[in-house]
């Protein structure tokens, strides 16, 4: 049999497969969550997410400084607030010593050249578990924004390096970016979740910080997963008003969204493999279905190769180990 080409040529050997592959993960793409407790001494697996943790502040600076051993260069913040702290105002957000003001300052001078991201939203704080301002069993906007603003502030003043506001109010970005220049932190970034949808893929995240909303659900601020022009309109009024990075979230069933808007933006995409699917990973490895670390890189990789700059995955930890064996 003569053939003028054979595509299995280049794929005979690893060196070769190597050689030619077009998207190559590295630990420089990825973003690890942290989800930071109040007390000393604590690491506690999350039940819904296996092999997963919260740290007490102590402990988060111990596994940083092994992240950053391993070649991790960035990390985003979630605290869990306790609930006599918790009120509709979001005013423990703003306490410049507060856990998250806390663990900022705590990280950056443990670990000074890690990039430290952090969470901007008030469900942590809420006492109905929504991303702002509830009134009359609505959240507002424009009061919510305010606090966003100033949240923003005080994780800069703390040391943050990139704020990053998940909560999908409108026209929080250019507030934020507002905020930051007129208390001189010009060099501080920001990363919005530019088109995060209302996902079912969250629920172990929200055991993860007791933050699941209190009635209803977050469908009149997340967006319908059924849209994809809205991600771009969405993500361009971001950009327009000072975003640094754009993000995507959930990860896999979206990204038909990250390589829509790589081909539009010139401004890095993220997109956040999330709690879900973390664990959907996670329990089919478990029940012997699935090959988990094979899963983990084909999954980081698709995502990769869909147009994504920066992935956030609570993989990251285990992915940076897979790839330097």
């Amino acid at each position: 049999m003569y053939l003028q080409k054979r595509h299995r040529i280049l794929r005979q050997s690893p060196a070769l497969r190597s050689m030619v592959a077009e998207t190559i993960l590295s630990p420089n793409d990825f973003i690890l969550p942290l989800f930071i407790v109040e007390g000393n001494s604590i690491k506690v697996e999350i039940s819904s997410m296996p092999d997963y943790y919260r740290f007490s502040l102590d402990e988060t600076v111990k596994e940083v400084k092994h992240l950053w051993s391993l070649g991790l260069k960035s990390v985003l913040l979630f605290i869990k607030c306790k609930e006599e702290f918790k009120d509709n105002k979001g005013t423990e957000a703003l306490n410049p010593n507060g856990l998250m003001q806390r663990s900022i300052r705590a990280i950056k001078n443990a670990v000074p050249e890690i990039c430290v991201m952090t969470d901007v939203a008030l469900d942590p704080f809420s006492t109905f578990g929504h991303d702002g301002i509830v009134e009359n069993n609505k959240i507002v906007n424009d009061a919510t924004v305010e606090v966003l603003a100033a949240m923003s502030v005080s994780h800069a003043a703390a040391g943050a390096d990139v704020v990053a506001p998940s909560d999908m109010m409108d026209g929080r970005i250019g507030s934020i970016r507002k905020a930051l220049e007129d208390n001189n932190f010009t060099e501080t970034g920001i990363m919005s979740y530019s088109a995060k949808y209302a996902s079912c893929f969250y629920g172990p995240f929200r055991d993860a910080l007791d933050s699941a909303p209190g009635f209803g659900d977050k469908k009149t601020y997340q967006m319908d997963f059924a849209n994809s022009d809205e991600a771009v309109r969405e993500t361009l009024a971001d950009i327009e008003e000072g975003a640094d990075i754009v993000m995507v979230k959930p990860g896999l069933p979206y990204l038909d969204i990250v390589q829509k808007l790589k081909t539009i933006v010139h401004v890095p995409v993220s997109i956040y493999q999330v709690s879900g699917e973390y664990a959907m990973i996670k329990a089919a490895a478990q029940n012997g279905w699935l090959q988990e670390d094979k899963a983990i890189i084909e999954t980081l990789t698709s995502m990769k190769r869909a147009g994504a700059s920066l992935i956030a995955t609570y993989f990251a930890k285990q992915a940076v180990e897979i790839l330097n064996k």
